[in-house]
Formats: C-alpha cells, sequence, structure tokens
C-alpha cells in the first residue's frame, strides 16, 4: 500500500470523525429542557384536572391537549435541530415567515377574539416573538457596520419594532407587546450598537409605552396596583396577593404535589400565569428554587451557545432566543412575586398553553442546531496547537484550560 492510499484512508477516517461530531448537541441544554417538560407536565395535571372535570366532564381533556401541543412541539424542535439554521438567514426564509406572521396578527384583529385566533386557541403573539428575533438576527448581522448610522440602523429599528408592538397591542396584549421591545432592544445592544443609540431606542420604547398606557385603562390600573404593593403588599393586586398566600401556605417544603387549595378558589388562572404560584404552594420554598436553577442552567447553556458561535448571525440568534426565555421566565415569576407589574406572560416550558409550547420547543430546536455548528468548526483537544494563529487576524490566541462543553 502506498503513502498516497494510507492518506487517502486517513483522511475518509478524519472526516467521518468529524462528521460524526457534527451530529452532536449540546446534550445539557437538551436535558434541562426535558426536565422543565417533565416538570410542566406534573404540574399541568396537579392544575387542570379539577377544572377539566367541571368544564368537560374529564380530568384528562385538558392534560391530553398538553400532551398534543407537546408532540407538536417536540417534532419542531427535533426538525429544527436537524436542519442546519443558517439556511433560516435566507430572504425567503426570514421575509415569508416575517410577512406571514405580520399577516396573522392583522387578521386577529378582524376574526380573533380576546384570547387569540381560531376560537381563542392560538396566540399569533408567541410566534411574533421568535419571528422577530428571526428577522433580527438577519437584519443585524447583515448592517453590524450601518447601525451607529441613524437612518440605517435607528430608524429603521424604531419602525420595524414600532409597528410589530403596535399590532399586537390592539389585540390587546400588552405584556406581549413590552417583550418584543426588550427583545429587540437586547439584540439592538448585542449586534454592537453604540452607548447613544440604544439610549435613543430605549428612550423612544419608553415614550411609547406611556402612550399605550396612558390610552389604556387596564394598563393604568396595572401600574398603580404594582406602585401601591411596592409600599405595602396588602395593597397590590388580587393576584399578587392571592399568590403570596399560596407562597405562605407552602413553607419550606410544600404542602404535597395535587394538594393545594389555592388551586381550587382564589389563585386566578392557576395553570397558566399562576403556575409558579401553585408550585410555591405544593413543592415549598425549596421547589420552587429548584425549578429557578433549571431556568438557570438552561440559558446558561444558551448562552454559552451564543458566545461560542463564529457566525454573527448565529451569535445574534442564539443571544436573542436566550434573552427571550430569559425575560418570559423573569416577567412570569417577577409578576408571582410582586416585584412586577402585572403581565400576563406564560412560564416556558411549564404552564399550560399549546401556543407557548410549540414557539418555545421550536426556539429550542434551533439553539440545538446553533450548538451542532459550534461542534462542527471547533477543533478537538488533542488536534489543537499550543498557540493557534488564526489567518483572519494574524494575532495569538491561548487555549483554553480544559474541554469546552
Amino acid at each position: 500500500m502506498n503513502k498516497t492510499n494510507i492518506s487517502n484512508q486517513f483522511d475518509n477516517i478524519l472526516q467521518g470523525r468529524i462528521k460524526g461530531r457534527s451530529t452532536q448537541v449540546d446534550w445539557i441544554l437538551a436535558m434541562m429542557t426535558a426536565i422543565l417538560l417533565v416538570f410542566g407536565i406534573m404540574m399541568v395535571f396537579s392544575t387542570t384536572f379539577d377544572l377539566a372535570y367541571n368544564w368537560y366532564g374529564s380530568r384528562f381533556v385538558m392534560l391530553t391537549k398538553h400532551f398534543w401541543h407537546l408532540v407538536v412541539g417536540l417534532l419542531s424542535l427535533v426538525l429544527c435541530a436537524i436542519l442546519d439554521y443558517r439556511k433560516l438567514r435566507l430572504p425567503v426564509v426570514s421575509l415569508g415567515v416575517g410577512i406571514t406572521t405580520v399577516v396573522v396578527l392583522i387578521l386577529v384583529l378582524f376574526i380573533g377574539t380576546d384570547r387569540g385566533l381560531v376560537a381563542g386557541s392560538y396566540q399569533p403573539s408567541e410566534l411574533a416573538k421568535l419571528v422577530t428575533i428571526l428577522y433580527f438576527a438577519v437584519w443585524m448581522s447583515s448592517k453590524q457596520d450601518k447601525l451607529t448610522d441613524f437612518w440605517y440602523g435607528m430608524a429603521p429599528f424604531a419602525v420595524l419594532v414600532g409597528f410589530i408592538a403596535g399590532l399586537i397591542v390592539l389585540q390587546p396584549d400588552i405584556s406581549a407587546a413590552a417583550t418584543v421591545v426588550i427583545i429587540s432592544v437586547l439584540m439592538f445592544f448585542l449586534a454592537g450598537a453604540a452607548i447613544i443609540h440604544l439610549g435613543g431606542a430605549l428612550i423612544i420604547a419608553s415614550f411609547v409605552g406611556y402612550l399605550v398606557i396612558s390610552f389604556s385603562s387596564t394598563g393604568q390600573q396595572r401600574i398603580s396596583e404594582y406602585i401601591a404593593g411596592l409600599k405595602d403588599i396588602t395593597e397590590g393586586s388580587w393576584h399578587v396577593r392571592q399568590a403570596i398566600v399560596a407562597f405562605v401556605d407552602g413553607g419550606m417544603f410544600g404542602v404535597g404535589l395535587g394538594k393545594s387549595a389555592g388551586k381550587f378558589s382564589y389563585l386566578p388562572v392557576p395553570h397558566t400565569d399562576s403556575i409558579f404560584a401553585v408550585v410555591g404552594e405544593e413543592l415549598g420554598l425549596m421547589g420552587s428554587l429548584l425549578l429557578v436553577v433549571f431556568y438557570v442552567v438552561l440559558c446558561w447553556r444558551g448562552i454559552l451557545i451564543s458566545v461560542r458561535v463564529d457566525d454573527p448571525f448565529g451569535k445574534l440568534l442564539a443571544g436573542g432566543l436566550t434573552g427571550w426565555i430569559a425575560i418570559e421566565v423573569i416577567v412570569n415569576i417577577g409578576v408571582i412575586l410582586g416585584v412586577l407589574p402585572f403581565a400576563g406572560n406564560a412560564l416556558p416550558l411549564v404552564s399550560y398553553g399549546g401556543s407557548s409550547l410549540v414557539v418555545t420547543l421550536t426556539a429550542i430546536g434551533i439553539l440545538l442546531s446553533i450548538s451542532r455548528y459550534d461542534l462542527e468548526v471547533r477543533p478537538t483537544r488533542e488536534n489543537r496547537a499550543i498557540i493557534d494563529l488564526r489567518w483572519w487576524n494574524r494575532r495569538a490566541r491561548l487555549p483554553s484550560n480544559g474541554y469546552r462543553k
């Protein structure tokens, strides 16, 4: 066997090894997702069996619906994880999905209800959050050198955000509109916008938010209740006061799974907005903290994926998706604890609700796809040079002191 054949065989083995590594995903992220889904199934049944029996005559109707949404969400997750995320930046994909979402947001104003589209079953605002992140990741990664220009950066950004948020406010869904604005500003910052431009965007967003609240009696009521609750928790909104009662009843270790009294009487919407209060009552402070730890680990993995990927589009997309999930968690828990004004954000992967569950799993699938790309381009530890000279910036980079997960 000559040297050429040996070399070809070695190359084939090496290519096979790299190809095998490219199918790997961030298993810690996948494991945290699975744990939260199981936790969600447990809490959804705990908070819906009584409601389902009263509404439908069977304790398992709402749990069955949750399972169907879970199946759809998992299929979407797997497809997105297998798909090369870089194909999402194709104009036919990003523009097509964006236009479709805008059409649906307009459509729900005419044929929808205050709970969503198709008999109040589906919330287009949830899809709008994901599409906003995708579109801004494409737009900002292609115009990073122009973001500091007012007419090419800040002005189009403000118009796009205001247009999408305005359509969501008209549904009305003020909390979802605020989430879209916060995510957009976060991505504007991650894209490298100057502090002065970021401050300008925040001023515009605050002004728009003030106008919305000024013309919304619901918004004014929630803000006044929030301010009163900060001064005296007993003067806060009914929702927050009942959630605090649930946490007090739960104590350190809870009253036991399925034994919450609040979900049968005083807690509003225990299976969606107030599900964290039910966790506090049934599993106590320790169970609540454990759930928070699961979310922290999930978001930590998303941040690592964003930091490690070299592609600007992938970096912005991963950062935006992770920031969105973190915002949803912070807002839901913050509202229940009375530290944030009331908002109707679901607790990701745990609350009952098909739109939130499917869209969140889709986002995690995209994160897994980005993590696959990260593993594909990263050299193995044994083949890594002591000093890595990168040809594109001609400067030395020192290796890390261990395996990167």
